[in-house]
């Protein structure tokens, strides 16, 4: 059994909003590119999978079924149904869209199910992770909500408990919305505050409803939070929440758009502290989800010298494959990416970020401890953990 499955297709990069969109297609391909340089396609560990089309009742598990219709209608017709948000500015028309985001849903669907049946321990969907899309309309980039459909889809199999955990420098709304009052599902959102960035929303105090309430948990960071306060955050919240939570898989969202270079966000968040965050999320699906974990890409629009960078070692992750820190990239992936008029990295990241841990203390000056602590009286309670010691 190979432990790791990356689903592609050549069809994935089809998902393209055309010209000067931030979500190029080349993102995608320089990633495959760098991952297949790197060496990782030839690791017994790991395996590639073709990205299949979902079906429509697959989609719907999700999805309105009259949101369906009317992207398909779209991608066929170009005509904008802007009600849907279907040929906005940030979601244009393009032939064959709704084809495109199935195919983006049905490879995150087929890890999910090959994760619940033992196939697999691991799965990678870099295209994947769109968490704005919401029932009936498509948003932030997103048609169809493949993290959703994936979740849904280990809930139907048989999982009580699922943890969906998004590292996105834009709130995981469209999870979170789906969700919002199933118990079954904890939805972590690290985020930059919504008062400075798109979708605006992800408050600490939103907390879910009814018997779901404490199963949202949102971090929303300020503004230029660098990469060392950024894991200081998530090693406030994320371990106890999920602790607590004992779920049976882990479904994580990799935007990676926090970085520093990136142009849709506020955050400095460096590959070398995303990387971090891969292994910690590796880490908690090993020890609390006897390894089950789905690993998705997201947002992330640097599209030479950070995506590429953050996705390859986020597969390398997955199929246990160590990386050098600082070591230089294969000069044919750098070739590559010149030969398009590209700017590339020279090396995949620099050292390890150091941080400070909260069980150091909590520093009421400071503004990331400040919105941490926001998080943790608002959710801690309703796990029965104290938001000052534990």
């Amino acid at each position: 059994m190979h432990l790791a499955r990356l689903v592609w297709s050549p069809r994935l990069l089809e998902y393209d909003f055309g010209p000067g969109h931030p979500m190029s297609p080349t993102r995608l391909d320089l990633t495959m590119r760098l991952i297949e340089a790197l060496g990782l396609l030839d690791q017994p560990t790991l395996e590639l999978a073709n990205a299949e089309l979902a079906s429509d009742a697959v989609i719907e598990t999700v999805h309105d079924a009259d949101y369906v219709a009317a992207v398909r209608h779209a991608g066929s017709t170009l005509e904008p149904d802007v009600a849907r948000g279907l040929g906005t500015d940030d979601d244009p028309l393009f032939a064959g869209m709704h084809e495109a985001a199935a195919r983006q849903l049905g490879g995150s669907v087929d890890l999910a199910d090959a994760l619940w049946t033992g196939e697999i321990t691991h799965g990678v969907n870099v295209a994947g992770g769109m968490h704005h899309a919401m029932p009936g309309a498509a948003s932030g980039f997103c048609v169809y909500n493949d993290a959703a459909a994936a979740i849904r889809r280990l809930l139907d199999r048989g999982a009580e408990r699922v943890a969906y955990l998004d590292l996105d420098a834009h709130h995981g709304d469209g999870v979170e919305a789906i969700f919002w009052d199933d118990p079954r599902v904890l939805t972590v959102s690290i985020h930059e505050d919504g008062r400075t960035l798109f979708p605006g929303t992800g408050a600490s105090a939103d907390v879910g409803r009814g018997a779901a309430e404490g199963s949202v948990v949102n971090i929303p960071v300020p503004a230029r939070t660098t990469g060392a306060a950024w894991l200081r955050a998530i090693d406030a919240v994320v371990p106890a929440v999920v602790r607590e939570h004992r779920p049976q898989v882990i479904v994580s969202q990799h935007g990676c758009d926090a970085h520093g270079r990136d142009p849709l966000s506020n955050l400095n968040v460096s590959v070398d502290a995303q990387w971090t965050a891969q292994r910690w999320v590796h880490a908690l699906a090993h020890e609390h989800a006897e390894g089950r974990w789905l690993a998705l890409g997201g947002g992330g629009y640097a599209v030479s010298d950070v995506v590429p960078l953050a996705w390859a070692a986020l597969v390398a992750e997955a199929a246990h494959v160590p990386l050098e820190r600082g070591s230089e990239l294969p000069a044919e992936w750098r070739a590559a990416v010149e030969a398009m008029g590209l700017e590339a990295a020279r090396t995949l990241g620099s050292g390890e970020v150091p941080f400070r841990s909260w069980r150091d203390g909590y520093d009421p000056a400071d503004a990331v401890d400040r919105a941490v602590q926001a998080t943790r009286r608002a959710a801690f309670p309703h796990w029965g953990l104290d938001p000052l010691l534990d």
